[in-house]
């Protein structure tokens, strides 16, 4: 070791408590064989050598300065660690004092808090939706490893274990395993600025279970849904910015548009639904009691669960012309676990529109004459629904989804039951909503009526408005011949 002046600064002997000494020497700032940190400040107390190196010569001499200035107050030395007193002090009461950090947040323990936050505010079919995107999500967020469950079971466990009536529950046997790995082996919520984890987000956003790829809603709805949860951890200080803003928008073409080939003509409809009244034994009149239920969905053009919802209060249907029906409620299905009445059915106001708003439904006599017969065969079921199950109760749409599917192998030829035709029953609102526009009915009375905005009416429907290209084609050889362009 060289120096330029191995002569020590000594602190004169003195009293101090045990531990402590006021026997210091302190030696100059010397060069030591070293690359990372060469600067050396070597001194003793109480006979202890105590050093410390730097990776300037600057800092090693602004240590050096501390130290003598502590000499000169008078402070005492700590034997075992070389500080002076007024260090070793200050470092305890900041260990006294200091904050435990808090836990790591982890992936699931996020979800569950976010959801449970939102849950009360929240529509049945909302909470399942967001339950969705953050199950498909998870799928990304908890660890590979021998023993992982399949991805089924692991998203089942998650929907399950987010719920917040299930909190303090055990978790069903068959889900425990899969259970156990989502809150055991689930990621912290920083991993999310991780790019190969956010990686596999994306995918699992895009993707379902089999590999294939998700239809355009589902990936928008679960990025949507996403997007809100980011937004909260970076609110809670879980994150430090949302890692979905920086991510580009994957572009999923739109599935928006409504199929032509789904849409039924008058007769093809007035067959469905004659066929819907053989559906079942004559005992149950399972189909008979369906009738008028298709009918309101392709002559009102009502969603299913606005018509699972209609009341006979909602219902004006004179003796002769036109009635109203007054739409005022809906009743989606959602599942026992994401309604607040634990019931299959949500009751959830208008989509779309202020909670206690209502839509009045001019209907044409023949639908006026469809419900009053079906009325009075049937009467009303429990609450007054013009609709009813054989116990009086809510509609399933499981119940109304097989009646139509043995009303369409009644109805249809052969060639066409395995064709996309009135596949669904909510095409029969396609059909109605159609139908209106072609009868040149302008499209702001039409979204009036079937509950929608001006723009979805136009972009959904566009292509299934006949005699648009007829009156263009006219238009344009008027012009022609205006300018001597005639063969």
């Amino acid at each position: 070791m060289s120096t330029t002046d191995d002569t020590p600064l000594l602190r004169p002997h003195g009293e101090a408590r045990s531990g402590y000494s006021l026997d210091i020497r302190l030696w100059k700032v010397t060069k030591v064989d070293r690359k990372a940190r060469p600067y050396q400040l070597r001194w003793v107390v109480g006979g202890k050598v105590s050093s410390a190196t730097f990776a300037t010569s600057a800092l090693a001499e602004s240590r050096r300065s501390e130290l003598r200035q502590a000499m000169r107050r008078g402070e005492a030395f700590e034997i075992a660690s070389g500080q002076p007193e007024s260090e070793v002090r200050a470092a305890a009461e900041a260990a006294a004092t200091s904050v435990e950090p808090e836990p790591v947040l982890r992936w699931f323990e996020f979800c569950r808090k976010y959801v449970a936050g939102r849950w009360r505010t929240s529509a049945a079919k909302s909470r399942e939706g967001m339950a969705d995107a953050l199950a498909a999500v998870a799928l990304a967020m908890v660890k590979r490893g021998e023993g992982r469950p399949e991805d089924t079971d692991l998203r089942l466990a998650f929907r399950w274990g987010i719920v917040p009536a299930n909190a303090e529950e055990d978790a069903p046997a068959e889900l425990k395993a899969a259970y156990d790995w989502v809150t055991t082996a689930d990621r912290p919520v920083v991993d999310l600025a991780d790019a190969d984890v956010f990686e596999d987000v994306l995918y699992r956003l895009s993707y379902l279970l089999d590999g294939t790829p998700a239809a355009g809603d589902t990936y928008r709805r679960r990025r949507r849904a996403l997007n809100t949860a980011l937004e909260h951890a970076v609110v809670v200080g879980a994150l430090s910015e949302n890692p979905l803003q920086r991510a580009r928008r994957k572009h999923i073409g739109s599935n928006d548009t409504v199929d032509r080939g789904v849409l039924v003509n008058a007769v093809q409809a007035r067959q469905l639904l004659t066929a819907v009244s053989y559906v079942g034994s004559w005992g149950r009149c399972r189909g008979r009691r369906l009738a008028a239920f298709y009918a309101v969905l392709y002559y009102a053009g009502l969603r299913p669960a606005e018509a699972v919802g209609l009341r006979l209060s909602d219902c004006h249907l004179p003796e002769a012309g036109w009635g109203t029906l007054t739409l005022r409620e809906t009743r989606p299905v959602s599942g026992k676990q994401w309604t607040d009445s634990g019931e299959r059915h949500d009751r959830r106001g208008l989509k779309a529109r202020e909670a206690a708003s209502d839509r009045p439904v001019p209907i044409p006599p023949v639908l006026v004459a469809i419900l009053q017969a079906h009325l009075k065969v049937f009467g009303t079921a429990k609450e007054g629904r013009v609709f009813g199950n054989e116990r009086g109760g809510v509609v399933g749409s499981s119940t109304y989804w097989r009646v139509w599917e043995e009303a369409r192998e009644y109805a249809l030829p052969p060639e066409r039951i395995d064709s996309p035709l009135a596949g669904r029953p909510y095409d029969l609102r396609h059909a109605c909503i159609t139908r209106w526009l072609n009868a040149g009915v302008p499209i702001a009375e039409v979204a009036r009526r079937v509950g929608n905005s001006p723009e979805v009416i136009h972009r959904r429907y566009h292509g299934c408005i006949d005699g648009h290209e007829e009156v263009a084609n006219s238009k344009i050889a008027a012009a022609l011949e205006a300018d001597g362009d005639v063969v």
